[in-house]
């Protein structure tokens, strides 16, 4: 019989590989003449237009696989050996079962291993391992039954190890066990180091452990299954000692117990460790192994050290992409986007594709860099790719960018495409409304979430939640996430506890913050920052700093939010001297650089005092450029001051750098309006409606009996609105019988008199104070919520209403907590 070589290759195939190189095509034509040289194949072959030709000479197998680049060419060198007859060989077929395997050809590999009439355990073992390789987990415990009940062929030592990785779930794995026992390979070392990694899987070290201590004889394949198992089940410093347990056995560290070891050091932040098993790498000559590299170069990123982690990345011989994807996501774990980005177009320039670890690292990147058309490009990038319709990390990383760009119609979009949602994806859209100031957004994520029975809170979804129930001042919904917190053991968790901090605190319930401050381990800033935040929007400025002491006191290193906090205590209090204290403390004693939130607390803090002058001057000695936070204070200040000269230039200071934000256009033409220039007034106006930006709305909202009502000026749609405004007109008789006069000033309208006193009185936190007034116990504690400053006539009306109705009332507008009560603010009216 005669088989031409194109039945093999076809003639465009071998053809193109003779014509792609000339070093090409002759590596090919020896490979082809030492398959015609040895023999194993009878049956003569005949190339007829490659210049290939032989007559009765026989070919090598194995040089015939070693041509199977392909899957194409393996099907084709399977056609070949059936009509050779040799395809029957248990040896051959089980070779052809591994190259179909090897493709990704599953199904070709299940038809070749069913054809074959007599199977050993070789082939068993071939095929059980091509489907626990290519996935098929189930596929591969079939088949491992099968062989059991053959009862013709019994597994050997090379069976359970593959088949123990396709376990999935324990009592598979226990099964298993019971086999390996029976057939008595327990103490094969590959058989015991394939049970301990499945039993760490699982999440049974205390298994893994008997059957690692038990073992007669342990190679370093043995240690680092030990090794990896405790690191995967959080057993960190048990981990670090077996791995001195195994040197002190006279056992060498290989690259894979490196590998696994040093992101331990970073978890546990022993970056002493880190550097000795770099020593140690170095020494025995492992620092080039592409996996130690990377290991190496993601301890280092942990730490911070960016600069060791390049040196690695520059002296590695030979990089894969999870090289590349360590120093992407080593920069962009750092915070520097720009050389995230900068290493990605490199790994571009090296034709090395990008995979779902490479993106997710880019679009933080994007969105740290706030490169809105780059996250669109990148999310586009991402569609074509399919890369969203079956990967719920890649949605969460695209949900996240967006979140974080502020693009929130987009991200709700990507969310509701996600085919698939867990927990993180949930987490992320409701932290995303919460970070973006959409508090009532977030609330109804998380009541949607409730609805979802595929999905479970976790903590990271109550410190989503805990923050927008801040914002919102529902104090009820806070306290049922606290009930559930008890529940499941969460409430010392230091981030769910430093939430519900500052839930109570912004919740005006000092009390109950304070209390679960001295409950919740308080080892780092977090927790200090949130009480010392708490306390210093209410006005208790001394608290704050006794606060401070006591913090440096237990140890704990103040961080710049730690400045921030006392800085806007300072401010609100209008102590001064405090404030330029901390300033240069935090600067000269800590280390600390200032930065523009920093800077911008100073000027509100010199403005706010009258210091119009020495802000300016301030500002003008900043070592960094100012943004609009400071720019803004500087603005805020001049309406209180009424400086109308140096409002004019901070305002164009501001239009210049964010001229797309309403609030300095409102503020501008609040200053116009209190000295009459009703000209300036409508400017401002009309800028703002010529780029089509519209006045935040004012609102005030009160909780009564578990339900949260809003309230905005001159609002007449509430169920009770004729109580209300009766209501409304008693308090205001009686408050003016006890001295108090509108002030006219605070109406921002050039209207008449009797009309200016109508637009005070129904103020939107007037209708909340009068409706809880009527809705809820006598002498029981009303509290309000504003999105907005309260303005100087309603502060002064609330002193005079919380005397006569005996009521302490709340109110937490946009800057701090006032508490009236007997007639009084505690802010002392400097606010």
């Amino acid at each position: 019989m005669e088989i031409h070589v194109e039945l093999l290759f076809g003639f465009s195939n071998l053809d193109l590989l003779c014509r792609s190189s000339p070093c090409q095509a002759r590596t090919w034509q020896r490979l082809w003449r030492r398959c015609l040289s040895k023999s194993t194949i009878s049956n003569p072959l005949q190339a007829s237009s490659n210049g290939f030709e032989h007559k009765d000479k026989k070919v090598d197998i194995e040089d015939l696989f070693r041509l199977c680049f392909s899957a194409h060419i393996v099907k084709r060198v399977h056609a070949l050996l059936v009509v050779s007859g040799t395809a029957q060989s248990i040896y051959v077929s089980t070779r052809l079962i591994n190259l179909y395997a090897y493709h990704g050809e599953l199904a070709f590999a299940h038809k070749t291993f069913g054809n074959i009439p007599s199977k050993d355990a070789y082939t068993w073992n071939s095929m059980i391992a091509a489907y626990v390789r290519t996935g098929s987990c189930s596929e591969a415990l079939n088949c491992f039954n099968e062989l059991i009940s053959s009862a013709t062929v019994l597994p050997d030592n090379y069976t359970f190890p593959p088949i123990l990785k396709a376990c999935q779930s324990l009592l598979d794995g226990q099964k298993i066990h019971c086999r390996v026992l029976k057939v008595g390979f327990l103490w094969d070392i590959f058989v015991a180091a394939s049970l301990i990694h499945m039993y760490s899987r699982f999440g049974l070290v205390a298994d893994a452990q008997i059957i690692f201590t038990y073992m007669p004889f342990r190679d370093s394949a043995s240690w680092n299954a030990m090794i990896s198992g405790l690191c995967l089940n959080g057993y960190v410093e048990k981990a670090l000692e077996v791995v001195n347990e195994m040197r002190l056995e006279g056992i060498h560290l290989d690259p894979v117990t490196i590998a696994s070891i040093l992101p331990v050091c970073a978890f546990v932040g022993d970056f002493f460790s880190g550097i000795m098993i770099h020593v140690y790498a170095i020494k025995h000559g492992l620092e080039h192994e592409v996996f130690v590299s990377n290991a190496l170069i993601n301890m280092y990123a942990k730490f911070g050290y960016l600069q060791q982690a390049q040196e690695v990345f520059d002296k590695m011989l030979a990089k894969d992409r999870v090289s590349w994807n360590s120093i992407i996501s080593a920069y962009e774990q750092n915070e520097n986007g720009i050389s995230a980005i900068r290493f990605f177009r490199g790994m571009q320039c090296l034709e090395l594709k990008p995979d779902i670890l490479t993106l997710v690292s880019l679009a933080a990147s994007v969105a740290q860099l706030g490169d809105c058309q780059n996250g669109r490009l990148l999310h586009g990038f991402i569609v074509r790719r399919a890369y969203l319709m079956g990967n719920v990390i890649m949605g969460n990383a695209v949900l996240d960018m967006y979140a974080k760009l502020g693009i929130l119609d987009y991200a709700q979009k990507v969310f509701h495409e996600m085919p698939k949602k867990d927990i993180i994806s949930w987490n992320t859209l409701i932290s995303g409304f919460t970070q973006n100031g959409l508090a009532s957004e977030a609330s109804e994520a998380f009541s949607e979430l409730e609805s979802c029975m595929e999905v479970t809170p976790n903590q990271g979804t109550w410190v989503s939640v805990l923050p927008a129930y801040s914002h919102l001042g529902a104090l009820q919904q806070g306290m049922k996430i606290h009930g559930r917190v008890i529940k499941m053991s969460l409430h010392l968790d230091t981030y769910v506890g430093t939430c519900l901090i500052d839930l109570y605190g912004k919740c005006g319930r000092l009390d109950i913050a304070l209390s679960l401050f001295y409950e919740v381990p308080s080892m780092s800033s977090v927790t200090w920052n949130a009480i010392i935040s708490c306390h210093g929007i209410h006005g208790h400025v001394e608290t704050c700093l006794n606060l401070f002491k006591e913090m440096l006191q237990e140890g704990v290193v103040p961080d710049h939010v730690t400045f921030l906090a006392l800085l806007s205590a300072c401010s609100h209090t209008g102590l001064v001297d405090k404030g330029q204290w901390c300033f240069h403390l935090m600067q000269d004693k800590f280390g600390i650089k200032p930065n523009l939130r920093h800077y911008g607390c100073m000027v509100d803090m010199l403005g706010r005092a009258g210091l119009l002058e020495k802000a300016y001057n301030f500002i003008k000695d900043m070592k960094v450029q100012p943004d609009s936070s400071v720019w803004g204070a500087l603005l805020a200040a001049c309406r209180t001051h009424g400086n109308v000269e140096l409002a004019k230039y901070a305002s164009d200071q501001l239009f210049s750098i964010d001229s797309e934000n309403v609030g300095y256009y409102v503020l501008m033409s609040n200053i116009y309006a209190n000295v009459g220039k009703w000209e300036g007034v409508n400017e401002m106006r009309s800028s703002a409606l010529g780029r089509g930006l519209k006045k935040t709305p004012g609102w005030s909202s009160v909780e009564v009996c578990n339900k949260i009502d809003v309230f905005y000026t001159g609002n007449k749609s509430h169920p009770k609105y004729d109580q209300i405004y009766s209501e409304l007109n008693s308090l205001t008789d009686k408050v003016k019988r006890l001295g108090y006069v509108p002030d006219y000033s605070f109406v921002l309208q050039d209207v008449e008199e009797d009309e200016k006193e109508h637009i005070l009185s129904s103020h939107n936190e007037r209708l909340a104070i009068a409706y809880a007034l009527i809705s809820t116990p006598s002498k029981s504690v009303i509290r309000i919520f504003k999105n907005l400053r309260v303005c100087g006539d309603c502060h002064n009306w609330t002193k005079f209403v919380s005397e006569i109705s005996e009521r302490e009332i709340i109110v937490r507008d946009s800057n701090r907590f006032h508490h009236f009560k007997d007639g009084a603010c505690s802010c002392g009216d400097y606010w």
